[in-house]
């Protein structure tokens, strides 16, 4: 199944090899340490040197070495609560006011890549969700019926007579939920969109400089790399599933690490596309351990991920594996050679929100939740507005409590089991 030349070098950095910036000499002071080259921490970066702050980013390897360039590249809407649901729970006006924020998050990567000027083939492609059952089909059109009725989001119900022009997945899904405004761009492109601003801008971006350590308080904190010492007034952990050691205690007890897996397929003929893929829209499953599909944005291969949280400690015995379950639901994926595979780390919160935090001036954002794209460009200049003292940082994700449990220090020791959990879930709503 795998390639004469297969790598387990993302696709995307093809198109968008890592920079290899030289190296810089350490400031001595900074206004803010932004601690992470990803979508997050340069969306805040540029955001505060454009408002007058001294900032710095920190990298622990290349720029951009981390899931922001190793992503599926969609954008969306996406939150681990259903509508629904916070509609029961806290009513109509703050279930609302949530998804306003996701609808500004999708945007903000339009008008961010339209006012750097970023080539990285964002396009509203639309996204199908598929039900693998009625059952999950009638949950998933009364979800988005809701929507649609509170808050004006356009979905068309797809079924099996039409999915065939979608996608050749057989007798696989009994139907598709079309949502036309969803989008998907070429996450390497956009991080180097970003790295190419800030740069400009005269930041400092601090390559194979990782922290080890942060301390002091508010308005005078000390961030520790192996090539010397920096005084910050501010430090912004943009960090998301690559949070380690460096950061705080109370940090690591917040944020919820785990891999997620990606294929690339072969260069393929318009024919072998289309008879696995006829539609270039994103594509995802209804269940809560997600599968995913989309083709890359030159056309030429096809793009599969799930299996997301699973532990292999041989990266090419879980792309086998994820090819295995990819051809169960694609067949035509069966005699498609894997060319490229990949895994990029995550990060979930124990309440299952994105989260905007702030301690004794260290601030946090992440705690995605499959949504890094939109949520990274969204809370990344969300933070910078925060820091500059601005109205616009407003945001319900920073209003909320950052829960941790007892005990937890960091090692997500328990994601398995809370995947076999959904796993099983998963199935029960997948019976016909």
């Amino acid at each position: 199944m795998f390639a004469p030349d297969y790598t387990e070098m993302p696709h995307w950095w093809e198109a968008a090899p890592r920079p290899g910036l030289a190296e810089r000499a350490l400031p001595r002071t900074l206004d803010v340490a932004v601690i992470g080259s990803g979508i997050t921490g340069l969306n805040a970066a540029l955001e505060l040197a454009r408002g007058g702050r001294s900032v710095a980013v920190f990298e622990s390897g290349e720029a951009g070495q981390g899931a922001s360039t190793r992503n599926a590249g969609y954008v969306g809407r996406s939150l681990k609560h259903d509508y629904g649901a916070l509609l029961a729970r806290h009513g109509r006006a703050r279930a609302a006011a949530i998804y306003a924020e996701m609808q500004a998050a999708n945007e903000a990567v339009f008008e961010v890549v339209a006012r750097e000027a970023i080539d990285c083939d964002l396009e509203r492609c639309g996204r199908l969700i598929l039900a693998h059952s009625p059952r999950q089909r009638d949950a998933l059109t009364a979800e988005l019926r809701l929507k649609a009725e509170h808050l004006g989001e356009a979905f068309e119900m797809l079924g099996p007579d039409r999915l065939a022009g979608e996608i050749a997945c057989g007798d696989r899904f009994v139907a598709g939920a079309l949502i036309p405004d969803l989008a998907a761009l070429h996450p390497g492109r956009y991080q180097l969109g970003l790295l190419r601003s800030v740069l400009a801008e005269g930041v400092p971006v601090l390559a194979r400089t990782p922290v080890t350590a942060v301390s002091g308080g508010r308005g005078d904190l000390t961030v520790t790399t192996p090539r010397g010492a920096v005084r910050a007034r501010a430090v912004l952990f943009a960090t998301n599933g690559y949070t380690g050691e460096g950061a705080p205690p109370w940090l690591r007890q917040r944020v919820i690490p785990f891999d997620a897996w990606i294929f690339a397929t072969e260069p393929l003929s318009p024919n072998q596309r289309a008879a696995i893929l006829p539609a270039r829209r994103t594509f995802i499953d209804a269940n809560h351990d997600i599968l995913f599909a989309r083709h890359s944005p030159d056309g030429r291969r096809i793009l599969f991920g799930g299996q997301t949280g699973a532990r292999t400690p041989v990266l090419k015995e879980r792309i086998a594996a994820l090819h295995r379950m990819a051809a169960r639901y694609l067949p035509g994926l069966a005699e498609v050679k894997v060319a490229q595979g990949w895994t990029g780390r995550c990060a979930g919160t124990f309440d299952l929100y994105p989260h905007l935090h702030e301690r004794d001036g260290v601030w946090f954002a992440g705690g995605y939740c499959f949504a890094g794209v939109p949520m990274g460009t969204y809370l990344g200049r969300k933070t910078a507005w925060q820091m500059l003292g601005q109205a616009r940082g407003a945001t319900v994700f920073a209003a909320r409590g950052f829960p941790t449990v007892p005990l937890y220090t960091g090692n997500p020791w328990f994601v398995p089991a809370v995947m076999r959990w959904w796993n099983a879930m998963d199935a029960l709503a997948m019976r016909r």
